[in-house]
């Protein structure tokens, strides 16, 4: 398949793949899909720039225009999330798995290691990335990072950052910063910004340097991440969860009344 070809089959897949939850875009690719486009991506060198949402992602895009421009804005869109995954299943929206953000990061730096592309890392504090710099090369000998920043920086920084990561000669570029303030930064420089893959990863860096703990896979599978989050910081965390969850459940009930709503009309 000549480049060309490659380019449309991915156009197409996407294209068709192309769903809508609580007017949050979402892709219905699995997890080997998802790669296998990345994988692509970086090696034709075609612009991809990758997004996730959760609950708490569509519950603050229902609140903020500019966070929903930000991600509707993004060529692939996967759920991270069994509440998301669950709560379009139980709408009518087929998705045929969860494509959790933490693990394509980690499936990405695998396939970077192999292949020998470099990825730049940009977010979380000194320290932790750092931690992430050290387990890298600890886990992937053969791995060359193109660079690494902090996510500490001033809005005037920023376009020293991207002049960085563009001299870095970087393949990918993994942002580890909360919401909106990744996906804000990308939507912002993702025409000037040379990697061709490009993705936020939200607290990955933290998980994957140990400052915090991801939790167990029988957790993750009961969709409990988030209670699992909230036990470790209970002081920070639990007011959010409390109003992102209750927000939820409110915009999910509405939408499964009126989609059925809808179907007894057509029937």
């Amino acid at each position: 398949m000549s480049a060309t070809e490659s380019a449309w089959a991915r156009h197409t897949l996407l294209s068709s793949r192309r769903r809508e939850f609580l007017g949050a875009p979402i892709h219905a690719l699995t997890m080997a899909e998802t790669l296998a486009t990345i994988e692509e991506a970086i090696r034709l060198h075609r612009p991809l720039h990758h997004v996730v949402v959760n609950v708490a992602t569509v519950v603050s895009m229902r609140q903020s225009a500019e966070l929903h421009e930000d991600i509707a804005a993004a060529d692939m869109v996967n759920v991270d999330g069994k509440g998301i995954l669950w709560g379009a299943r139980l709408c009518g929206v087929a998705l045929p798995e969860r494509v959790a953000n933490y693990d394509v990061m980690i499936n990405l730096f695998a396939l970077c290691a192999e292949r020998g592309y470099k990825p730049f890392l940009l977010g979380a504090e000194q320290h932790v990335l750092d931690a992430v710099a050290t387990r890298l090369a600890k886990d992937y000998p053969s791995l060359v990072v193109a660079g690494r920043r902090n996510g500490y920086f001033k809005p005037e920084d920023e376009a020293g950052i991207v002049e960085a990561i563009n001299a870095s000669n970087a393949d990918c570029l993994f942002v580890a910063m909360p919401t909106p303030n990744k996906e804000r930064f990308l939507k912002r420089y993702r025409d000037k910004l040379k990697p061709s893959f490009v993705t936020g990863v939200g607290g990955g860096f933290d998980v994957y340097g140990g400052k915090v703990s991801r939790a167990p896979k029988f957790v993750q599978e009961a969709g409990l991440e988030w209670m699992f989050r909230l036990v470790q910081e209970p002081r920070r965390l639990w007011r959010r969860y409390y109003d992102t969850n209750t927000a939820y459940a409110g915009l999910l009930f509405r939408e499964f009344r009126d989609r059925r709503m809808r179907r007894k009309v057509k029937d």
